[in-house]
């Protein structure tokens, strides 16, 4: 790289790393694509009765079946008291069940039910719908997600 370019990319970073306008916050534009890419999910969950967190979970549960209440907080990256909740309405809805575990009574183990699998086709077109609806390449949306997940120290997704 040439030195008028590493300078003036040294310069950018500080100005990023002291800037107190909000277009300077590094959080800033992570939250508002979140916000950006959930609101481009919720038509489609408004048609399956399910929130961004209760899709989530049933991506887990289509994939896994059955699995404890901790390793699923753990993949969701979701404490216990935020996915408690989301589990006791998916189960109300007949979607998942939850039991104690076989082999240890103090966990909870979650199974995903018929209908739970049923609901899989419904959301299958999702995936696609939302990345062909995001302006950016393909190859810009691998190197985003790529990115997003190094930052959240899961260098590994599959």
């Amino acid at each position: 790289m040439p030195a008028s370019k590493q300078g003036k990319n040294r310069s950018e970073l500080s100005a990023f790393r002291e800037g107190m306008k909000l277009e300077d916050q590094f959080c800033f534009p992570l939250y508002a694509a979140s916000r950006k890419i959930i609101k481009r999910y919720k038509p489609m969950l408004d048609r399956l009765d399910l929130t961004y967190t209760q899709y989530i979970t049933m991506l887990v549960m289509w994939d896994r079946k059955d699995l404890v209440i901790r390793d699923l907080c753990r993949v969701l990256m979701l404490d216990y008291g935020t996915l408690s909740p989301v589990l006791k309405k998916l189960e109300a809805k007949g979607l998942v069940t939850r039991r104690r575990a076989e082999d240890d009574e103090r966990k909870m183990a979650i199974s995903v039910t018929e209908a739970g699998m049923d609901l899989k086709a419904q959301a299958a077109h999702i995936p696609a719908w939302i990345t062909d609806g995001v302006a950016l390449s393909r190859e810009d949306q691998v190197e985003l997600h790529r990115l997003l997940f190094r930052f959240l120290g899961r260098e590994d997704t599959n």
